[in-house]
């Protein structure tokens, strides 16, 4: 089977299609390959319409997560159930593959042909447009870049407009303008298209996203809207800009008790750390106005998807699912 193409054929073992709110739920998935388990008890649950990112690191499992709801490999154990026709599912893995001597047009073609579906010259053209590879539509592919190959992998799978679509690393082999483009792409799929995005790129997930899934070991340690993952990560650090010179204001931060750390990162730009928010919010204002400052900004430091990613897999946990 070509990479990138829109599945197609029977349903297979433990898999079954149902119509729920959400695209995708598994139910204690498990997969061994002989003594290594590469999935443990995975419950998956994929809101209709999101845009889901499943981070973890390398060997946590994603790929072998994927590719078990693609329908490329079976569960050991455990259920798969999927609110899609099995021709409905598009799959992009981390390494697309074609044959070299077709052109991009023919991959979309033979793309759709395996579905058992016409293509028209009008969708062909719009589907590499949309992939930024209109200007390559006649090129033979062997001699694609790693970049331009992931386009066309994405191209032949949205052209059948699927409802769900499966992409492993999308942004990897690309360029930052690449990357914009492919993760604006996404982000216009949202609320039309079910998309699991895996990923090691943890800036563009948290930037599109709209849930996630952090797999560690084969596990699933926690599941649910980005924005409550990283609500979950307790903030310590302010950034305080004050018109320089900043003097009095860093020996009067330096010297409060409930301040562990001061930083001047730039002329007036000062990242404070504090355990406790609430003395924070108590007292920063007082100080900065006793030290005459005049303040430019002030606001808590939000944390990113890194820190929170950092923070969950290093905490203590008895292997189960959070």
């Amino acid at each position: 089977m070509l990479s990138g193409v829109p599945l197609g054929g029977d349903r297979v073992p433990g898999h079954r299609e149902i119509a729920l709110s959400a695209s995708i739920v598994t139910a204690g998935l498990t997969k061994a390959y002989g003594s290594a388990q590469a999935l443990t008890g995975v419950n998956l649950e994929v809101p209709t319409g999101a845009l889901y990112g499943l981070i973890g690191p390398n060997g946590a499992g994603k790929t072998t997560l994927l590719e078990i709801l693609a329908g490329l490999r079976l569960p050991t154990s455990g259920d798969v159930h999927l609110a899609a026709q099995r021709t409905a599912i598009g799959y992009c893995p981390d390494v697309a593959e074609f044959e070299p001597w077709l052109t991009a047009t023919e991959v979309i073609d033979l793309s759709l042909s395996l579905l058992g579906q016409q293509s028209t010259r009008e969708a062909v053209a719009t589907v590499l447009d949309l992939v930024g590879l209109g200007k390559s539509a006649h090129r033979r592919v062997g001699g694609f870049s790693r970049g331009m190959t992931t386009r066309l992998s994405l191209g032949a799978a949205l052209v059948a407009q699927p409802q769900i679509l499966l992409l492993d690393e999308p942004v990897a082999s690309l360029d930052p303008l690449g990357r914009a483009d492919i993760l604006d792409l996404l982000a216009s799929l949202a609320g039309q298209t079910t998309v699991i995005v895996s990923s090691h790129d943890l800036s563009g997930v948290e930037e599109l996203c709209t849930d996630i899934g952090v797999l560690v070991g084969g596990r699933l340690l926690f599941q649910g809207r980005t924005a409550d993952l990283l609500a979950s990560v307790r903030g310590d650090r302010w950034l305080v800009e004050v018109r320089p010179p900043a003097t009095r204001v860093l020996a009067q931060l330096s010297a409060a008790p409930w301040v562990s750390e001061v930083t001047e990162t730039a002329p007036g730009r000062i990242e404070l750390h504090a355990p406790l928010a609430d003395q924070v919010e108590t007292n920063l204002s007082r100080l900065l106005a006793d030290a005459g400052a005049r303040v430019v900004a002030l606001s808590p430091v939000r944390p990113t998807l890194d820190e929170a990613f950092l923070t969950l897999t290093a905490a203590p946990r008895d292997g189960g699912q959070l």
